[in-house]
């Protein structure tokens, strides 16, 4: 049973008007559906989490296929050159896919979503967009009606977006979901040590987080390619090798958030901003 909630998003992606509704699955009876990771995040937001108003910035990593399976741009039957000039890059030789990740930012720009930017990643036809800051239920609302627009959006270019943690298996990266995490204590004058306090947290439920970060996050966690093992709990700052990062500037100021890497690309965003609060502000 859904149940339309939110407001519509409103986009002309077929040069019409269309509107997208957030729907709430119930069962039967009226109660929220078992899957119904929406309604378990909803339910642990308390005051005691309302005062704290946590914000989030969900950096979603997907990989463009053509539709027999192949990356996106890839020569057919081979491999483009290594890991190196494609991060960020620039030029038909190092990018590819730009007309439809462009596509998708300007879509969720007209749906009205919190879409902070876009980026081609460190392997060859892996792309990345940012949905936040943003609270803890719009971040899961927002980032599901993006992936939406993706796929749709893809209908159009021919070009299937995959969110598997590890599309291409050997020295490519895996496609993650890192997360970046905040509350009011973290970003006042003084809120290192909160952020400090809340690493101190999440390092002892880290099976906890790992166990829902992502079917098949294991291909990915390996302590290579910009991971931390998934075994292993650790931070750092400025380390992308880490489970949990800090940012230099967040460093240098003495305040503002912290980032999860650990989240797989296929990851619920509502899992991973429940975890977040439970595991820190409820903790």
């Amino acid at each position: 049973v859904l149940d339309p909630s939110g407001k519509p998003h409103p986009t002309n992606t077929r040069a019409q008007l269309e509107a997208i509704i957030n729907d709430t699955v119930l069962d039967p009876t009226g109660k929220p559906h078992p899957t119904n990771t929406r309604a378990q995040l909803e339910a642990i937001i308390n005051d005691k989490v309302k005062a704290e108003a946590p914000l989030f910035g969900f950096e979603q990593e997907y990989t463009m296929l053509s539709k027999g399976g192949h990356v996106f741009g890839w020569p057919t039957g081979g491999f483009p050159a290594p890991q190196g000039p494609f991060y960020c890059g620039v030029g038909a030789e190092s990018v590819y896919g730009r007309d439809l990740a462009e596509a998708h930012m300007d879509a969720c720009v007209k749906a009205g979503l919190i879409i902070s930017g876009i980026n081609a990643e460190v392997m060859p036809g892996q792309w990345e967009f940012q949905i936040g800051p943003v609270g803890a239920l719009e971040v899961g609302d927002q980032v599901m009606i993006a992936r939406w627009l993706l796929h749709r959006l893809g209908e159009e270019f021919g070009i299937i977006a995959t969110f598997a943690p590890k599309p291409m298996k050997g020295d490519w990266n895996g496609t993650g979901a890192h997360t970046n995490y905040s509350t009011e204590s973290m970003r006042k004058d003084g809120g290192m040590r909160a952020i400090e306090d809340a690493i101190e947290k999440l390092s002892k439920c880290h099976p906890e987080h790992i166990a829902q970060y992502g079917y098949g996050n294991e291909e990915r966690l390996t302590g290579k390619h910009e991971t931390c093992d998934i075994n292993t709990f650790r931070y750092g700052v400025a380390d992308r090798g880490s489970s949990i990062r800090i940012p230099l500037p967040v460093q240098l100021a003495g305040k503002g958030y912290l980032e999860d890497r650990r989240p797989a690309a296929n990851v619920d965003p509502y899992t991973v901003a429940r975890l977040l609060i439970k595991n820190t502000i409820l903790a």
